[in-house]
């Protein structure tokens, strides 16, 4: 009963309260009031132009809900205001038949106003605009509110178990307390509840328009017979003064119940925003320009019509087109300002705290290129340099066994203008310089001409080379050049220093999903082993010590079998690292002598080979008179083996690798150290330059 104290929210605490306690008794006993004693026309003016008043606040407050469920005792609202109106028209009625002899304003100022002044005080004018009345409400309004009222309450409950299980995973993730869990359980049980009170409630609006035709007829009917028989009235008075009071009557309802329909059909078929009605229609009718223009040309062009109302059509269509002008001028301002807003420095409150919000992270690996490459990174230019850094993060997890981490590419103008630099974790690892439009020519050492153009040097391995224009690519192909352009140059730096960088790119997460990897292929092989057996940080040291000695990790499935036969007794990273490279021989052996080929290294002399054991042994390291010695000889070697041809390997005891491979690193890092334990038995070994002897 106290669903239609919504509308009349009076203030002043425990009064207030008891006034809207008593609002749902009083309204009962103000329609039973009305169905059962004789009320006198002064009585039913003020009931009337109650009823009016009160379908005028329903409309409005329907209007200005920004959610239906802001206005969830309208279906109830509805029920009473309808059991109102039959009420007043059982009242008046029975005003009418009793009184409607003494003349047309028998049943009270307002039914006589709505008969004469409304419909002119024709009878059958009264009729067709009644008629009328009852069609809109019966056949448009309240159908089509049904009809979406239905349709949202049979969507509603399909939506209901969707949006409770939305409920609990939001509970569970902890984004919501229990509290707030229950809210939104009451605001979906509350949807539900009012679109299927609304599918009901719309009938009793559908009933109240059928009660209203019936009323008129019988009200008709019975006056004529009440006029002529019980008050001698001739037929013609009869016909008008009930006729016209019976109209009056009905009109003074219909009107009332066209508006509460009206607010039911703009309550169910309002989409939920944080806009009312009236927002709505003025923010999305009359925002766009164009729209204005057309519709204005379209009416003048009618208003220039012969025959048509001149005057008004151009009048309208010359209001719309300065509407929308100053549509058009509004959003360019509002598009200003907010230009205006961009660009000025965001001043940062000072009462705001600083949060982790604040806090940048660097890129693992990143690009900066000065504005002239822009075009070689850019998206909507189709810069090529995008689809190669693709093709390089494929060709690299294809050959060393891991995916990079996505390259992070922004411009940067305090570079110049064709300068790039790639960095890794925040740290500058390279840079260069491309001339978009233009090609390089590297020197491989064997050319037979010089080429006219920009003297340069290839980033990636030092090369001499030079910039040349695009007519120049062939001749420099046929002196022997290698051409590339500068996408590929870029590109190739890029790739080289990603393979020098392949350790420090292994980080924990690409560790973990290596193992996600081989556990879809081969759960058994992972299981228990990380962190029962060997813990996820020493299993990426193992890892990051083959990538710094140019091993591929593709073969995780042979790394994991050693790892997990001989980490429960070895717990060095360094050792087992050793042993896994053991596994890797001939892997590693085939990745620089392939084909079956002989190894042609370099090799030690069996006298420093003691000397060094023996420093091993002692723990005492290289002493530094041997340590120079070593490392004279070891370039030499390395610039004989390059002269030949060769591939920088040196072959060594197996205990003596390790701690040669990191002493020798430093200084010359393409070299590579292998023990006589990674090379397979069937491979044939030539010594081509000797340390510490003659070859």
């Amino acid at each position: 009963m106290n669903a239609l104290t919504s509308l009349f929210k009076l203030p002043g605490g425990q009064t207030g309260g008891q006034m809207k306690a008593l609002a749902g008794p009083l309204l009962i006993i103000m329609i039973l009031g009305m169905m059962i004693l004789p009320l006198p026309p002064f009585i039913l003016d003020l009931l009337f132009t109650f009823n009016i008043a009160l379908s005028i606040m329903v409309l409005l407050v329907g209007m200005y809900t920004q959610k239906a469920l802001d206005f969830a005792a309208f279906p109830a609202v509805l029920l009473f205001t309808t059991l109102l109106r039959l009420s007043l028209n059982v009242a008046s009625t029975r005003v009418v038949l009793m009184e409607g002899h003494t003349g047309p304003d028998a049943a009270g100022k307002v039914i006589e106003a709505f008969g004469h002044f409304l419909v002119g005080g024709n009878f059958a004018v009264g009729i067709v605009v009644f008629a009328i009345l009852v069609v809109i409400n019966f056949m448009v309004i309240t159908k089509g509110a049904g009809r979406i009222a239905e349709v949202g309450a049979r969507f509603m409950l399909d939506a209901m178990p969707g949006k409770q299980m939305a409920i609990d995973a939001d509970l569970n993730a902890g984004l919501i307390n229990e509290e707030g869990a229950k809210k939104r359980r009451a605001e979906v049980s509350q949807e539900s509840d009012f679109y299927g009170a609304m599918d009901g409630a719309s009938k009793f609006v559908r009933g109240d328009a059928v009660a209203g035709l019936m009323i008129m007829f019988i009200n008709v009917g019975a006056g004529m017979v009440v006029g002529m028989v019980q008050h001698d009235l001739d037929f013609a008075t009869a016909v008008r003064n009930y006729t016209l009071l019976t109209i009056g009557d009905g009109l003074v309802a219909q009107i009332p119940a066209l508006v509460i329909s009206t607010a039911a059909g703009v309550i169910v078929s309002r989409v939920s925003n944080e806009q009312d009605v009236g927002q709505q229609l003025t923010g999305q009718l009359f925002s766009n320009p164009r729209v204005l223009y057309l519709t204005g040309a379209i009416i003048g062009m009618m208003g220039i019509i012969p025959g048509m109302p001149h005057v008004a059509f151009l009048a309208f269509a010359g209001a719309l087109v300065w509407f929308g002008r100053y549509v058009a001028r509004r959003d360019v301002a509002q598009a200003q300002e907010k230009k205006r807003e961009e660009r000025a420095p965001a001043v940062a409150p000072e009462s705001t705290e600083a949060s982790w919000d604040d806090v940048t992270l660097v890129d693992p690996l990143g690009m900066e290129v000065g504005y002239r490459l822009i075009p070689l990174v850019d998206r909507a230019q189709n810069g090529e340099l995008l689809g190669r850094i693709k093709s390089i993060r494929k060709k690299v997890a294809q050959e060393i066994g891991f995916l990079v981490p996505v390259v992070h590419i922004r411009d940067n103008l305090e570079l110049k203008p064709n300068a790039y630099r790639i960095t890794l974790k925040g740290v500058e690892i390279g840079r260069g310089e491309a001339a978009p439009g233009q090609w390089m020519a590297i020197n491989p050492g064997q050319v037979s001409g010089a080429l006219p153009g920009t003297p340069s040097q290839d980033p990636a391995f030092g090369l001499p080379a030079v910039w040349i224009e695009s007519g120049l690519k062939e001749q420099a192909q046929t002196y022997g050049y290698t051409v590339v352009d500068a996408s590929t140059v870029v590109a190739t730096h890029l790739n080289h220093l990603i393979h020098m960088h392949a350790a420090e790119l292994l980080g924990r997460q690409e560790v973990q999903a290596l193992l996600d990897r081989i556990a879809k292929e081969s759960p058994k092989l992972t299981e228990d082993l990380v962190p029962k057996v060997i813990t996820l940080t020493a299993l990426q040291r193992i890892l990051q010590n083959l990538l710094d000695e140019s091993v591929p990790i593709r073969d995780m499935r042979t790394v994991l079998d050693v790892v997990a036969e001989h980490a429960p007794k070895v717990s060095d990273p360094n050792e087992l690292t050793s042993l896994v490279r053991v596994a890797l021989g001939r892997a590693i052996t085939q990745q620089w002598f392939p084909n079956g080929a002989d190894l042609q290294v370099i090799g030690l002399d069996a006298g420093l080979e003691r000397v060094l054991s023996q420093a091993l042994t002692n723990g005492g390291g290289i002493e530094p008179g041997l340590a120079d010695a070593l490392l004279q000889q070891t370039q030499g070697a390395v610039t004989r083996q390059e002269h030949l041809g060769l591939d920088p390997v040196l072959l060594v005891p197996h205990p003596l690798r390790p701690l040669l491979a990191r002493f020798l690193r430093r200084t010359m890092p393409q070299l590579k150290v292998l023990s006589h334990a990674e090379v397979p038995d069937n491979r044939n070994i030539r010594i081509t330059a000797m340390i510490g002897g003659t070859a």
